[in-house]
């Protein structure tokens, strides 16, 4: 597309990426990473972990098959950009109900297309996730590193994108009720339980162990979300407080949450995992599963020593920590997504372990 470049990126090193705008055309700044899927676009775009980020997606055509109504895995996106190399504003789909720039400009979300992905998604990986200011192409680069310098880590995502209050996603054949701890969660994880009969209370993140067992669930599962797990404190108070009262399952941020609740350690990957073909293996069964993943943070497998906690997965192409469980307490975490919609589903198996987990367990 021969479009004028009117809009650039401006990474802390100095480096600059142009192109075009197609979505909210403002100022901002936001950490910058990418995401390998070839499609998905728009359940990445309403994922909640990418709160306050700047996606640049590898794949070079966005936008080809619109937006569906029944796709998006939060009501109200909080993603600051995307990114992409080629964009298409006439999708080709009888599912689709309007296009990705029209979901972006009801959102405020950024957008910035024509941009050279390649090597944009290059520089990442060489030189590590940083923070990037998305700005008009006359901006000076010497102003653009000077704010991006100044510009303050933010650690409040968790509690912009959580539930202000409880509220109940009933089964239509109700067997279980579990307490799902938003943290960020995403619609399909409702639904995968939902599936299985469970009535999925979604709970604020920072309610109290008291509040939370008033509830009588069957079990406590913790969800995905944005941010260090570290600023994470009341849910890993709230994890101290009840493993071993309930059978507990987290999912991504869920599992770092776990980790650090028993006393481990996590730390931050360099440039993270994201994307819908990472190979995962399970230690338990010898078998190799593909998986959807998102996240910058990783647990640190050296300090689980004495926790108590038990490496269950392991990512094959860095032997990074993706699997953990305390059998005494019937806790479990995976640091990947078996909810991924659309990818991959060897790992869906997990949803149906927490139900096993549930059975015999009653706190009515």
């Amino acid at each position: 597309m021969n479009r004028h470049y009117n809009r650039k990126i401006i990474l802390e090193d100095g480096g600059e990426f142009y192109g075009y705008s197609f979505g909210t055309d403002r100022e901002t700044i936001a950490e910058i990473v990418f995401n390998t899927s070839m499609v998905g676009y728009q359940e990445i775009l309403s994922d909640p972990s990418y709160t306050g980020q700047a996606v640049v997606m590898t794949y070079p055509l966005i936008g080809n098959y619109g937006i569906c109504a029944d796709d998006f895995e939060t009501n109200t996106p909080t993603i600051t950009a995307m990114i992409v190399r080629e964009y298409n504003d006439e999708p080709s789909n009888f599912r689709a109900v309007e296009t990705l720039r029209d979901v972006m400009l009801k959102f405020g979300i950024v957008g910035l297309a024509g941009v050279d992905t390649r090597a944009l998604a290059r520089h990442i990986r060489d030189k590590g996730i940083c923070k990037a200011l998305i700005c008009d192409a006359i901006t000076p680069n010497i102003v653009g590193v000077a704010m991006l310098k100044t510009a303050a880590a933010r650690r409040d995502q968790v509690a912009q994108v959580s539930t202000k209050a409880p509220w109940t996603a009933p089964a239509e054949r109700s067997h279980f009720h579990v307490a799902a701890v938003d943290c960020g969660i995403k619609h399909n994880i409702i639904r995968s339980l939902n599936r299985r009969g469970c009535d999925v209370t979604v709970v604020p993140w920072d309610i109290s162990a008291n509040a939370l067992e008033s509830l009588h669930p069957d079990g406590v599962f913790l969800s995905n979300g944005p941010g260090n797990p570290e600023d994470a404190k009341p849910v890993i108070e709230l994890v101290r407080r009840l493993r071993g009262r309930y059978p507990i399952f987290g999912i991504c941020l869920g599992h770092q949450i776990i980790a650090l609740a028993y006393g481990a350690k996590t730390y931050r990957l360099k440039f993270g995992h994201r994307g819908g073909n990472h190979p995962v293996k399970n230690l338990l069964t010898g078998k190799v599963e593909i998986t959807s993943q998102n996240h910058s943070y990783a647990v640190n497998g050296k300090s689980l020593d004495g926790t108590g906690l038990e490496v269950t997965h392991v990512n094959l192409l860095d032997n990074t920590v993706e699997g953990l469980r305390s059998e005494k307490d019937r806790v479990f975490s995976v640091q990947y997504h078996p909810e991924s919609a659309p990818g991959p589903q060897d790992s869906a198996y997990l949803f149906d372990e927490f139900i096993r987990a549930m059975e015999g367990t009653s706190h009515a």
